[in-house]
């Protein structure tokens, strides 16, 4: 698929209504969250976006399947800029690896913040190793 007919997948499948959580939170989505969600940095440290990850886009499916499994292992999100957790951020983890990033802002209503695949075994110890999330 190209570019453009992904960023329509992306519009037609998560931004004209909130996908719900098993749980019962409306995660809405919106047309400028692709390029977070999709695109990765050349050089990890300067955080630039500027590559169109094939991985990333391979599992965009992913994200709607994540947020709906029950069994989806939920952990408070990190904030890189306060080092600390966020029980407003809540991070679902699901096969493979895979999380699925949402920011709570209501009751029952988030929005997504970003999606990917934990690759390397020290991500994954300190993910596992952080807070749970609490309802």
């Amino acid at each position: 698929m190209t570019e453009t007919e992904l960023r329509q997948l992306w519009s037609d499948l998560y931004c004209n209504a909130p996908i719900v959580t098993f749980d019962g939170i409306a995660v809405r989505f919106y047309s400028n969250m692709f390029d977070h969600a999709f695109y990765e940095s050349d050089q990890r440290r300067l955080k630039d976006k500027s590559i169109l990850s094939l991985n990333r886009c391979e599992k965009m499916l992913w994200i709607k399947d994540t947020l709906e499994d029950t069994t989806a292992l939920l952990k408070q999100g990190w904030i890189y800029a306060t080092k600390t957790y966020d029980n407003n951020r809540r991070v679902a983890l699901v096969k493979d690896n895979y999380v699925v990033i949402i920011m709570i802002y209501a009751p029952r209503k988030a929005r997504f913040v970003t999606a990917y695949q934990i690759e390397n075994e020290e991500t994954l110890k300190k993910f596992l190793a952080g807070p749970d999330w609490v309802k």
